[in-house]
């Protein structure tokens, strides 16, 4: 069991009075302690209701993403995860742009061994639109590009 001083820095988690951020608020994001470092191990967020608008039409763009990592020394907080992705909202940017924007601020908060964050819009205009980012340190560079390759065949496949 986690003790006190593990937890300190989570000021959200059972935090009943939260206050939503309507605008991109990376700053809310939290980290905890991986206890277990030495084991490498995939942790995967599921967001099925991804919101955002789109830059210059100011139209709601609705997608699901996944982010998945291998940890290093932090972890995200998943109850300040959800209110970060909740800030995009009322944030105007392509699909593209807030996967990878996603991507970064997760590498600088957490410095994974190896991430990647997936975005499912749904259709605008009778298209939809799938970006994928991934990241990784110099001893995952294999799999990154693994990942990748089997991203761009698998898009090919739908």
């Amino acid at each position: 069991m986690r003790n006190k001083q593990e937890l300190e820095g989570l000021t959200l988690l059972g935090n009943q009075h939260n206050n939503y951020p309507t605008d991109y608020t990376p700053e809310v994001l939290e980290t905890f302690i991986n206890k277990h470092p030495q084991n490498e191990y995939l942790v995967t967020f599921d967001c099925p209701e991804f919101t955002t608008l789109c830059p210059k039409t100011g139209q709601p763009d609705f997608g699901h993403i996944y982010i998945t990592y291998i940890p290093r020394e932090q972890m995200v907080e998943s109850k300040s995860l959800k209110l970060y992705l909740f800030s995009f909202r009322n944030h105007g940017d392509f699909h593209e742009d807030c996967v990878n924007i996603i991507m970064k601020d997760l590498v600088k908060l957490l410095d994974p061994k190896y991430i990647e964050v997936m975005g499912f819009f749904r259709p605008r205009g009778g298209i939809s639109i799938y970006p994928f980012a991934n990241y990784a340190d110099t001893e995952h560079q294999q799999l990154r590009q693994q990942r990748l390759l089997e991203q761009f065949n698998h898009q090919h496949e739908r």
